[in-house]
């Protein structure tokens, strides 16, 4: 079992996926990139600093893991929408571009800690005003980097991807496997069953 520092559906339906026994421990982290802060080191700073809080937030001695999830355009982070306009704009930028998704995840037990981080190229193809507008009043834009869902209705807008499609989901599980198997966390194919007890704090 490990304890899970993260209140995100999508990453609870992708340890289930795989067969992880896991508990929440939801964390409060400043997620305010540094001045001159690139996306990459951002999303592996902030994954780290989700599962250090989540250590020092649990008493248990199970091991912690926190991700964190970046979309960047030219070297632009493009976080959650603060608003509607924030979120037209961003899906206006992201219509018929490129763009980047930085997926990092950490582990960390007492003094022993280790990260990974998987880089995806999404190709958005050309929306139209009204494509954008009716997918804000969907409701799917408002919590998620980049304002959408790839898991969603965000997926019709999709029109190529190249790399990890659980990291921009949120979750690279390939890389995390990895890090349960370095940490000896049962997982899928080791006998672990998926745990919906969550404890949230």
């Amino acid at each position: 079992m490990l304890i899970l520092a993260s209140s995100s559906p999508r990453r609870r339906e992708l340890l289930e996926q795989i067969g992880v026994s896991y508990r929440v421990q939801a964390v409060d982290v400043d997620e305010t990139p540094l001045p001159g802060e690139a996306p990459r080191p951002f999303a592996e700073r902030m994954a780290l600093a989700k599962a250090r809080a989540g250590w020092m937030a649990q008493s248990s001695g199970l091991p912690v893991l926190g991700a964190d999830t970046v979309v960047t355009l030219d070297g632009v982070i493009l976080g959650k929408p603060a608003d509607r306009d924030e979120a037209l704009h961003m899906l206006g930028r992201l219509s018929g571009n490129t763009h980047r998704v930085l997926s990092a995840v950490a582990l960390v037990h007492g003094d022993r800690e280790a990260l990974k981080c998987a880089e995806t190229r999404v190709r958005f193809r050309t929306l139209s005003p009204r494509e954008i507008s009716d997918y804000w009043a969907s409701g799917e834009t408002a919590d998620k980097a980049g304002a959408y869902g790839i898991q969603g209705l965000g997926a019709l807008f999709v029109e190529h991807i190249e790399g990890s499609y659980t990291g921009v989901v949120g979750l690279p599980l390939f890389e995390t496997g990895q890090l349960l198997e370095a940490f000896g966390v049962a997982h899928g194919g080791h006998g672990a069953a998926a745990s919906k007890d969550m404890q949230s704090t």
